[in-house]
């Protein structure tokens, strides 16, 4: 059984799997902003995102090595404890600061491009791309 929230409204609605294949929702469609907890409604909603977008990152790159979570705790100089944290994308304990200095640990430099955004855009965001080369060993 799915729960969500329609567009526009502040009540939960609840719709089966059955209401949707027989066409009793009727909720429009909304796209997504390409930010999850944007779309939510959560508070500092592109630091969350910047933080999700790095520790994937790292994870790749974790993953990439072979590395266990000690080594990988030993390589960032943190526990093991905080390392299952960051690999199970609990990131409260984690600024993006501290993140970015993880993927220098792993060897890769992180550049930050502060431009002016484009006039067709409503507003300014924060992007977090990362290469295409950069989770190979």
């Amino acid at each position: 059984m799915w729960s969500w929230f329609p567009a526009g409204s502040s009540r939960q609605a609840r719709i089966t799997r059955l209401d949707m294949a027989n066409g009793k929702n009727s909720d429009a469609v909304v796209p997504g902003s390409g930010n999850v907890f944007a779309d939510l409604g959560l508070r500092d909603a592109d630091e969350k995102q910047t933080r999700v977008r790095l520790a994937v990152a790292i994870n790749q790159i974790i993953q990439a090595r072979l590395l266990t979570q000690t080594e990988a705790a030993r390589v960032l100089d943190v526990n093991q404890p905080k390392i299952s944290a960051l690999m199970n994308y609990r990131l409260d304990g984690f600024s993006v600061e501290r993140l970015m200095h993880f993927l220098n640990a792993l060897d890769r430099d992180v550049e930050i491009v502060i431009r002016k955004k484009p006039r067709s855009r409503r507003s300014a965001r924060i992007v977090v791309t990362e290469s295409q080369v950069s989770s190979a060993g």
